[in-house]
């Protein structure tokens, strides 16, 4: 009864959002613990039942994860996620505000999930890895030989006045820069 009346505190600071969600799609980690437990030790499982078959605990869920995409196995066509991947992600925001977060089906958008994939595959930004090179627009390819060109006129200027000078202000003068 206490474990039902912690979750009744809980549920009335959630935001409405959240608790349609979580009447919608019950929490599986609430649903196996105000049922009842089974004894696994003995080899028979059918012994601890009793006479009352009631008793025995499913363990899948009363609904598919609506963050997940769900097949019909009678026509074999996939069905979309009841919640969009943005939908998801607002979703879990709130319900990490609210320390309710555990209390979610798996879905990717978790921060859980998030780390995993990103120790697992890195950034994953092209031309980061050995040997290769991000291709960039035009003028980004260009642009190294540009002031590699520039930094060498500079350096050639003061030769380039005093020619000019000594020809006459132009007069004579082949080497017009580009």
């Amino acid at each position: 009864m206490s474990v039902q009346l912690k979750h009744a505190e809980i549920a009335k600071t959630l935001p409405p959002r959240l608790l349609r969600f979580f009447a919608r799609f019950p929490p599986q980690a609430l649903s196996s613990s105000t049922s009842t437990t089974l004894n696994t030790s003995s080899s028979d499982l059918n012994a601890n039942l009793g006479e009352d078959s009631s008793q025995l605990i499913d363990p899948t869920p009363a609904y598919e994860n609506p963050f997940r995409n769900t097949k019909n196995h009678i026509t074999g066509k996939w069905h979309e996620p009841i919640y969009s991947l943005r939908r998801q992600a607002d979703l879990v925001k709130l319900a990490e505000v609210h320390g309710v977060q555990e209390l979610l089906p798996f879905t990717t958008k978790a921060p859980e999930e998030r780390t995993r994939k990103r120790e697992e595959f890195g950034l994953r930004v092209k031309g980061t890895g050995v040997g290769q090179r991000v291709k960039g627009k035009w003028w980004e390819r260009n642009m190294r030989g540009r002031l590699e060109k520039r930094r060498q006129a500079m350096l050639d200027m003061p030769q380039m006045i005093q020619t000019w000078k000594q020809l006459g202000h132009g007069r004579g003068w082949k080497k017009f820069p580009k």
